[in-house]
């Protein structure tokens, strides 16, 4: 019932910003008990407080304590709910995830990359803070099929379009699929196709499936146009 599960993620924030490691591990217990999806927890409970503390932190609402307690707190659940994701069959393509550089950024690409990897692919995960050459050279070291950029904070949205360009003009693995999502990019409308990236999504539940929809969409060059609109589009690919 929504009441219930309203109540559930008050209890859990609540724990979160008051580093309360008890409680947490006792409402994580409550869900795996009532065998509950790790997927459904990640994004009924996980990805939603994650959202309101990256909310509450941007509107200056939340103390640095109680932003590091969260952050540190909800990075431990992450890493025990990867191991209950259901392992998909492999895909045979290789994903590169990379994010913005604070911890909260940081969570929600490792979240995005825990998903991925369940749903079939391999992953290599970078977190923030990397350079644009290094990620050059490693997108072409792996031969990467996809990059993924999410959970971007505004700072970092202009490297991240120099990477996009300096991919396109170099050439590396011309076929390679870039996916934003998350993070500024779901504040800022028409941004992802602006900066020329071939899909978008705004939670990683919806990254993992707006991937699987759209394996072949890439946006074509005329179509990188600078304060362009989203178009509608259900699966929230470039036409």
């Amino acid at each position: 019932m929504p009441s219930q599960r309203n109540a559930l993620l008050e209890r859990y924030f609540t724990a979160m910003i008051s580093g309360d490691r008890h409680t947490a591990r006792e409402i994580m217990d409550e869900v795996f008990e009532a065998d509950v999806p790790a997927e459904r927890i990640a994004s009924n409970l996980i990805w939603p407080t994650l959202n309101q503390i990256q909310n509450m932190r941007r509107a200056d609402q939340l103390s640095s304590l109680a932003y590091h307690y969260a952050t540190r707190l909800m990075r431990s659940i992450t890493d025990q709910l990867q191991m209950r994701y259901q392992q998909h069959a492999r895909r045979d393509q290789t994903v590169l995830v990379m994010s913005g550089p604070e911890e909260s950024e940081e969570l929600t690409g490792q979240l995005a990359a825990d998903l991925l990897e369940a749903d079939g692919y391999t992953v290599y995960y970078c977190g923030g803070g990397v350079s644009n050459d290094e990620i050059t050279e490693q997108i072409a070291t792996l031969r990467a099929d996809k990059l993924v950029v999410f959970g971007s904070i505004p700072a970092t949205v202009p490297e991240t379009r120099l990477l996009i360009d300096r991919l396109h003009d170099l050439g590396v693995c011309p076929q390679l699929q870039i996916i934003v999502g998350g993070g500024v990019f779901n504040r800022a409308e028409g941004l992802a196709e602006e900066i020329g990236a071939d899909l978008w999504a705004s939670d990683p539940i919806e990254l993992v499936q707006t991937i699987a929809e759209n394996t072949q969409r890439r946006m074509t060059e005329d179509q990188r146009t600078v304060g362009r609109k989203r178009r509608p589009s259900s699966k929230r690919a470039a036409a």
